[in-house]
């Protein structure tokens, strides 16, 4: 009987060698089967960074295959990460603080912007035409019903929100309007174009797709320097990549691996063209045109913070429009919402 036995399992063991290997070699082939995931709001080139990541196989060089998830806006993105469908995140650090104060403890990895390049207002063609062309003209506007102006933005209490009632409150116009939110790229053109909104403020590349079609005319740009730095003073970190602390102290490897491959998109990014880069992320910005997309990258060439670390001064500039009545966040330490001790790792390990 032991004899059997062992020959049975000399047979086993030598029937199941070969499934063993090529299943092995399938492993290899497809990495180190390490998986992640990490969420983004919009389909627009704002996000660029994570897509460059993905496509250019970085995440895959640094040991990890990343699922990418739409969030389909930032607050949705934010509810994403926090019940943990996703590993890491890009949006506003406006999420961050928000995270952290709902007791979701967060940390930002790094930026990548140092003004918000989502804030352009338009306003629908039709009223352009009737001689509303400032945002104050806009603001004063009666529907014929005989109430406010509506504007747009991709989600209340989200990143465009903030930054568009916070340059609308400088005008004196934030509470003379009424704010909407209006979704993905696709339903913000659709509530321009079929008139449930009167004024959309968003992305350079969806502002332009509205002009491009005849639905709306720009009327407002606070990403422009001149305008950001009379009203906001400087640089401020505003879009970033961030995680749970939870993340960071079970999973620092992965956390590591993730901001490795985004450091190194970021070098990428900035060492070439728009079109170069469009060519790269396209399947992702799918929902505006080439046009409007290149006017976007572009944008982002301009307002982008190519170190990736928040300042102590960059911060202190922020806190007077994170905190306030629209949020509802109050005051927290820079120590409390970065970890930075990644991307200078990744500084050191692929120096720009």
């Amino acid at each position: 009987m032991a004899f059997v036995m062992r020959r049975r399992t000399i047979v086993a063991v030598a029937a199941s060698a070969p499934v063993w290997s090529i299943a092995a070699a399938c492993a290899q082939a497809q990495g180190t089967g390490k998986t992640g995931s990490t969420v983004y709001p919009v389909a627009v080139p704002t996000y660029e960074v994570q897509f460059v990541a993905q496509e250019k196989g970085f995440f895959k060089d640094e040991g990890y295959d990343f699922k990418m998830i739409q969030g389909g806006s930032g607050v949705k993105t934010r509810e994403i990460l926090a019940s943990r469908q996703a590993d890491f995140a890009m949006a506003d650090i406006l999420h961050v603080l928000q995270l952290n104060k709902n007791g979701r403890p967060t940390r930002a990895l790094n930026t990548v912007d140092q003004r918000a390049p989502g804030v352009r207002f338009a306003v629908r063609k039709d009223l352009y035409d009737q001689g509303i062309d400032t945002v104050q003209k806009a603001a004063a506007w009666k529907r014929p019903d005989g109430k406010r102006a509506i504007f747009g933005v991709s989600s209340l209490g989200g990143t465009s929100h903030m930054w568009s009632h916070y340059f609308t409150e400088k005008l004196d116009l934030a509470d003379k309007v009424t704010w909407v939110g209006v979704g993905n790229v696709e339903t913000m053109l659709g509530s321009l174009k079929t008139k449930q909104i009167d004024v959309l403020s968003s992305a350079i590349s969806v502002v332009s797709e509205a002009e491009k079609n005849g639905w709306g005319k720009v009327i407002y740009s606070p990403s422009e320097e001149k305008t950001w730095n009379a009203v906001v003073g400087g640089p401020v970190p505003v879009n970033a990549n961030f995680c749970l602390l939870a993340t960071i102290e079970k999973e620092p490897e992965k956390v590591q691996a993730f901001t490795n491959a985004i450091w190194r998109a970021t070098q990428w990014i900035k060492a070439n063209s728009p079109e170069q880069i469009l060519a790269t992320i396209e399947r992702f910005v799918g929902s505006t045109s080439r046009g409007a997309n290149l006017l976007e990258i572009g944008e982002l060439k301009d307002v982008a913070d190519w170190n990736g670390l928040i300042t102590a001064e960059s911060y202190a500039r922020g806190e007077k429009i994170w905190y306030g009545e629209l949020t509802g966040i109050k005051p927290q330490k820079l120590e409390d919402i970065v970890a930075d001790k990644f991307l200078k790792a990744a500084h050191a390990k692929y120096p720009a």
